[in-house]
């Protein structure tokens, strides 16, 4: 499929019972170029950077550092909304769920203004709810780059540190980092790719429709998302993403505890309109989110999902806890074609899954 949509470098994971399973590169850094995507190659994980915020924030919590059910105004008291009041109703908990009340993506177009956080913040107060907190689920970019201001609130370094210190060193993600300071850094670099045209070839594909030939434009790595770091600000390679998913089916139990994964994957507020997802949709059961990470119910399995997208990166991440089995997904393209192959795998797993019985399925606990 990646050859299909000509997308010009990717690489996915497969891990099984805290082992690598299988792990391919494709392609190359840039449209043109020579350099091959390895694995340690480092591509934006845009929205797949919330459940590192989340996990970090709730792995405080449980330290007794961040009190969740604390109201937003606490850390960021120039947050307002129209109504006196109203911002004080907003708990950490909310912004780690996406139940603030607020409507969905709010002002995240201003990020593409060159305006600060700092201004946009100020605009707050022009706003109303749409519910109350906790009562219906709105995805927010802005208001999960708030949690960078709980975290550093609550520890003397930046958020990027904190992250480091707390995630990508234990876990010996090597690659991992924060910012487009530290992406430009590395040498090893997904370079970002636009859509630019696709038209119709003479050639047949697989299932007999027209080829479509895709042409993809190289860009400018944009830093409109990295100004909210808790939200799409982390950069990282294959090999991390392998780490993080061992991490967070339980094989790395010093790091992130039972106690802390129970809690970032415990479902909070239904998600409706996921049911509806292309590709998804013909399998999905139910659909929930819980701190920065989705629930999908696929044959009674557990899904725990995300995906991300940025100008000229998409990424997907997901495991399966009962089954021992995780699966990470970046491209350098803007290409919905990554949420067709993994829809496609989860749903293969889920399959095999029922077909094969209890006692063959070899599970075992981390």
């Amino acid at each position: 499929m990646l050859n299909d949509k000509s997308i010009p470098g990717a690489a996915y994971v497969i891990v099984e019972h805290g082992e690598i399973k299988a792990l391919e590169t494709f392609g190359h850094l840039a449209k043109g170029s020579n350099q091959a995507v390895t694995p340690t190659t480092v591509f934006r994980l845009a929205s797949v950077s919330k459940p590192f915020a989340s996990t970090l924030t709730a792995q405080l919590a449980l330290e007794g550092k961040i009190n969740l059910q604390a109201p937003v105004t606490h850390f960021l008291p120039e947050f307002s909304l129209k109504q006196a009041g109203q911002a004080d109703e907003i708990k950490v908990h909310h912004l780690l769920s996406h139940t603030s009340g607020l409507l969905p993506n709010t002002y995240d177009n201003l990020l593409h203004e060159n305006w600060s956080m700092e201004k946009i913040i100020g605009r707050f107060d022009r706003l109303a709810p749409i519910c109350q907190p906790a009562k219906c689920y709105g995805y927010q970019n802005i208001m999960y780059g708030f949690l960078q201001d709980v975290i550093e609130a609550s520890q003397p370094q930046p958020y990027e540190q904190v992250l480091a210190d707390k995630i990508f060193t234990p876990l010996d993600m090597q690659q991992a980092s924060v910012g487009l300071t530290a992406f430009r850094a590395q040498g090893n670099t997904a370079k970002p790719h636009i859509l630019i045209r696709k038209k119709k070839t003479n050639k047949s594909s697989a299932y007999g429709k027209p080829r479509i030939k895709y042409t993809w434009k190289q860009v400018q790595v944009n830093s409109d998302f990295y100004k909210v770091p808790a939200a799409a600000g982390v950069n990282a390679s294959i090999l991390d993403m392998a780490k993080w998913l061992n991490a967070n089916m339980g094989y790395q139990p010093d790091v992130l505890s039972p106690e802390l994964l129970d809690r970032v994957t415990t479902p909070f507020i239904r998600t409706k309109r996921d049911l509806k997802r292309r590709y998804w949709r013909d399998f999905l059961t139910d659909a929930h989110y819980g701190y920065g990470w989705r629930i999908y119910q696929i044959d009674q399995q557990d899904l725990i999902y995300h995906g991300g997208w940025v100008e000229g990166f998409r990424a997907d991440i997901g495991y399966m806890p009962e089954l021992g089995i995780g699966f990470a997904i970046l491209i350098n393209a803007e290409s919905n074609v990554i949420s067709e192959i993994s829809a496609r795998f989860w749903q293969q797993i889920a399959e095999r899954s029922a077909a094969t019985p209890a006692n063959q399925q070899h599970m075992q606990t981390p």
